[in-house]
């Protein structure tokens, strides 16, 4: 984990940060966001009358939200497309590095054993005080241990939560630990070359076709993986088409399992913009709840 903080810091910097959201003024309205504000990004085109999306962006290991802004550059999007957009901070370690408490595998780092599904619950209950959010449209992403974090989500919030967007995340190892109350439209995006993560699991990690397939299983979708035949160019980096659409068939209406594998790619991909955000929204949009 030392390593995968330092190449994401190290990586993250050396491509430059923009389009950082501005800190939230509006006053928390629990304890728990008191003790530990977030940032917004709130679009000029909202319009309290109407119900609006909420996509909640949370970050990997030793990364911020402003960090991570830099991968996704959802900021933007948020302001083309008119989605509400949160982006909290973990909890602070001994080695002053900001981690999720998501999973065994990933980061409870020094066993603080802190409740985060509690704290990001009460994320949305806070923009939901101040906002007309569509509760059919909440959606989570997030990179590495902001992965891990939003399949912790999925299992634990699910009649909350429409659709993920993991990157580089994994769900837990053992299926019987993540007992969703819905259904939850799920979306694992991994390089295949990912050795922080790795895509072929490790201790504690399922691969990334085994978490895709736990939630093919928790949302009554077919058992096998399904080669689409569609491809995406996500990184700038890497040939085109660099990325394979594959997905479990046969989910019930708005749920999914689904899995984009970055051919060639490691743990930080260099995304082609705006591809990589207008992509993913484009997917969760597509996954409201019924």
């Amino acid at each position: 984990m030392r390593a995968m903080r330092c190449l994401l810091v190290a990586v993250l910097f050396a491509s430059g940060c923009g389009n950082a959201a501005a800190p939230m003024d509006l006053g928390p309205t629990n304890a728990l966001v008191a003790a530990r504000p977030y940032d917004t990004n709130i679009p000029q085109s909202y319009d309290p009358s109407k119900p609006t999306p909420l996509v909640i962006m949370l970050h990997g290991y030793s990364a911020t939200p402003f960090v991570e802004e830099a991968i996704y550059k959802l900021t933007p999007v948020s302001e083309s497309r008119g989605f509400l957009y949160a982006m909290p901070e973990g909890l602070i370690d001994s080695m002053h590095h900001p981690y999720w408490n998501a999973t065994d595998a990933c980061c409870d780092m020094d066993g603080s054993h802190v409740d985060d599904v509690a704290y990001l619950n009460a994320v949305i209950d806070d923009m939901e005080a101040r906002y007309n959010v569509d509760k059919k449209r909440v959606f989570f992403t997030g990179h590495s241990n902001g992965g891990f974090m939003s399949h912790r989500m999925a299992c634990d919030a699910a009649p909350r939560i429409a659709a993920i967007v993991s990157l580089a995340g994994a769900v837990w190892l053992d299926p019987t630990k993540c007992q969703p109350a819905d259904k939850v439209a799920v979306l694992e995006v991994h390089g295949d070359a990912d050795l922080e993560v790795p895509y072929q699991g490790a201790a504690l990690i399922p691969s990334a076709p085994q978490t895709v397939a736990t939630w093919a299983d928790k949302n009554g979708c077919a058992a096998a993986l399904t080669d689409t035949g569609m491809t995406l160019d996500l990184d700038v980096a890497l040939g085109n088409p660099d990325t394979k659409i594959e997905r479990h068939d046969g989910c019930p209406a708005s749920a999914a399992a689904e899995l984009w594998t970055i051919m060639g790619e490691g743990h930080v991909p260099n995304f082609n913009q705006p591809t990589w955000p207008t992509s993913i929204y484009d997917w969760m949009e597509a996954h409201a709840k019924p």
